[in-house]
């Protein structure tokens, strides 16, 4: 087999594509490819996500479902700072890279079952698989918190899926799109391994827009995780094949209010807000499950993290409207912290630098006052 999928606790191997737990010990899995990356197999007759379909070999060709995801422009913002326009994805957000690759794989055998997906989001995921369902002609069910901003209830409403909304944390939301009813198939973005695996394509692209040669640093807004670890596993498959010699920079990116990652990087205590009021509402998982592999695989990769003061991300926001770039408050909390970093003199003057824009404002519920 050219791939493997494994726990990321005890290396239990698992033989279905569908399962997002160990059968063994309950922890994630994660989907590694055993192949090099090639540069003649990419498909540059596509010009989107699937022109990589050769390094995804569980995915039938036929039976992919898309909506021209990917191949996001790579907009130069300064000298050595550009921006990777992550928002102009079909649905509006990166999460699109994961849910054409999840919806891509399972379609057929959950359309031949008679089954239906159930998925658990605060707002941009629950749209993105919406979104792939609604293609794919699948049945969605999609558990949202009870405070999911308008917009994203709105998308993912229009889209056709059904929607449960949950009271309670953001963790209440995933333990009941989790529970067993007769049909249902948990795809939930967070955890199940194939959402992640393809967000490795945001590595592969970026370093074929930088004409095979990767930037040194890369800023990324960081909740769940999801886009951190699959573009760590996509950057590390390039190494792995010898297509680059090392890894970026990566920084993870959070609101000093919503920061497990950065207090478990940093080996500080972390004590979550009774109530989130930051405006960077994509960004509000306090209790990620995959904080422990975040802090390893970071580690590994040599990657750091950063937070930024909820009362400077509606300027950052306001900053980049200004600059012609209309992007949701979560996205803005990357910009931040590049800034933050440039003026502290942590930024080499010579570094070719990425902020990943991961989501649209037309997504945002902040209203302008003059």
């Amino acid at each position: 087999m050219s791939y493997e999928v494994k726990c990321s606790k005890c290396n239990y191997q698992s033989e279905s594509l569908i399962d997002f737990k160990c059968l063994n010990c309950g922890q994630p899995l994660s989907i590694k490819p055993l192949f090099d990356f090639k540069v003649e197999e990419v498909d540059t007759k596509r010009h989107g996500l699937w022109r990589y379909v050769k390094f995804f070999p569980y995915v039938e060709r036929e039976s992919i479902i898309s909506l021209g995801e990917g191949w996001t422009p790579l907009i130069k913002f300064t000298e050595k700072t550009y921006f990777k326009l992550e928002n102009l994805n079909p649905t509006g957000s990166f999460k699109d890279r994961g849910s054409t690759v999840l919806i891509s794989t399972l379609r057929q055998k959950i359309r031949e079952d008679g089954e239906y997906i159930s998925e658990d989001s605060s707002g941009n995921a629950g749209a993105s698989i919406a979104a792939y369902a609604a293609r794919a002609g699948l049945k969605a069910k999609i558990y949202v918190p009870e405070g999911v901003s308008g917009p994203k209830f709105n998308q993912i409403k229009f889209y056709g899926a059904e929607v449960v909304k949950v009271s309670g944390s953001r963790d209440k939301a995933m333990e009941e799109a989790q529970k067993s009813e007769k049909g249902k198939v948990y795809v939930g973005h967070v955890l199940h391994p194939l959402f992640r695996d393809g967000l490795r394509t945001l590595a592969y692209e970026l370093v074929e827009q930088f004409h095979w040669h990767t930037p040194e640093r890369i800023y990324l807004p960081v909740s769940a995780g999801t886009l951190l670890l699959g573009v760590i596993s996509g950057f590390k498959h390039l190494v792995e094949s010898g297509i680059i010699d090392e890894m970026p920079k990566i920084v993870a990116c959070q609101t000093r209010q919503v920061s497990p990652l950065y207090h478990a990087f940093k080996n500080i205590p972390y004590k979550p807000p009774e109530k989130i009021t930051s405006i960077a509402d994509a960004l509000v998982n306090v209790n990620p499950p995959l904080l422990n592999i975040m802090v390893e695989d970071l580690r590994k990769a040599d990657g750091d993290v950063v937070i930024v003061d909820e009362n400077e991300v509606f300027e950052a926001f306001l900053e980049l409207a200004r600059k012609g770039f209309f992007v949701e408050p979560s996205s803005a909390v990357a910009y931040l912290a590049y800034k933050k970093q440039a003026l502290n003199g942590e930024l080499p003057k010579e570094c070719k630098t990425v902020i990943t824009i991961t989501g649209s404002g037309l997504k945002t519920t902040i209203t302008y006052h003059q």
